[in-house]
């Protein structure tokens, strides 16, 4: 799973909120409409960002009032992942630390020294778990890559610190580069992909000095980034607050967007068009801000796309994130 999960609803209502897509992007409508249930009439109050209130802001880092069909994804995500299991056999677990949670599981290709994707889940940070992101596997596997998805704790498991969160996903991917071989994979051909607060997680991956652990500076070649949040600021502003403990010094420094110098990786960017307002702004905000740096950047928006749904494209190698990840791995 990736946001927080929502009561079962039935169906969806359509409302305009129109935000602009970026300049140079690719598959963009003229206008990205946000998707959303209605709410009961109330009056707006005070401004705490943008031409938001505090309701909005919330709900805009909440995804329940933004994707009702997120149990049936969840339950057509896990039946997949069965499915997956099935023809692939179970994955190998790999420790990249000390801790029982710090496992990588991968999916291994028959290929001989294939290049690796490395997957960060998302969860809001609060939950999920590699074993859920099966459905994706068989995609690269059959493609010629190792698919490796990543453990790690949940803020409820840090006292509500993202840095250890950070931290465990760099040290998978420097285990990854280091024991690449020890798999059947190939170290100088190793890809991020991430979603949601994965995202998040993966762009701050990307800032990592690399050799101050003694590895070349392009360990990771290319990022798909989904659907993530690269400035904290009006996170910590949200709902999120109430079991993140966000510092100033969290807020700045896993704020992928305030570091762009630290960024070596082609990236590729992507969202949907139905998601909420703060998640379309999120990706777009940074996708101007890397072209503007000059760094190597793509926007994919999905038309027709929720959050949930977006991500359950990656397990397609005819979705428009999968595909994605193929091309930036050269192997579509």
């Amino acid at each position: 799973m990736t946001e927080n999960d929502p009561g079962r609803l039935t169906r969806r209502t359509m409302v305009a909120a129109c935000a602009s897509a970026s300049a140079g992007a690719l598959g963009l409508a003229e206008t990205a409409s946000a998707q959303r249930l209605p709410a009961p009439p109330r009056a707006k109050g005070p401004l705490v960002w943008l031409d938001m209130d505090q309701q909005e802001l919330d709900d805009a880092y909440d995804q329940r009032a933004y994707a009702p069909n997120q149990p049936n994804i969840t339950e057509r995500r896990n039946w997949n992942s069965e499915k997956v299991r099935a023809v692939l056999g179970e994955p190998v677990r790999l420790s990249y630390g000390a801790a029982e949670i710090e496992k990588i599981e991968v999916y291994k290709t028959s290929w001989p020294n294939a290049p690796v994707n490395v997957y960060i889940h998302g969860g809001a940070w609060r939950g999920g778990r590699a074993a859920q992101n099966a459905y994706m596997a068989e995609t690269f596997v059959k493609a010629g890559a190792h698919f490796a998805a990543v453990d790690f704790y949940n803020v409820g498991e840090t006292g509500g610190d993202l840095f250890p969160m950070v931290e465990q996903c760099r040290r998978a991917v420097a285990w990854v580069y280091r024991n690449a071989a020890s798999f059947g994979g190939d170290r100088e051909r190793i890809y991020l992909c991430g979603h949601s607060s994965g995202a998040h997680l993966g762009g701050c991956v990307l800032l990592t000095d690399w050799a101050r652990e003694g590895l070349p500076q392009d360990i990771i070649k290319a990022a798909l980034l989904g659907s993530g949040m690269y400035d904290l600021k009006a996170v910590r502003m949200s709902q999120r607050s109430s079991y993140v403990k966000f510092t100033d010094r969290m807020e700045h420094e896993l704020s992928a967007q305030r570091h762009l110098g630290r960024i070596r990786t082609p990236l590729t960017l992507t969202y949907g068009a139905l998601e909420t307002p703060e998640f379309q702004r999120q990706t777009r905000e940074f996708h101007a801000a890397l072209v503007a740096a000059g760094k190597p950047a793509q926007l994919i928006v999905g038309k027709g796309y929720n959050h949930y749904e977006t991500q359950e494209t990656m397990g397609n190698p005819y979705g428009f994130m999968g595909r994605a990840a193929l091309e930036m791995m050269k192997l579509a």
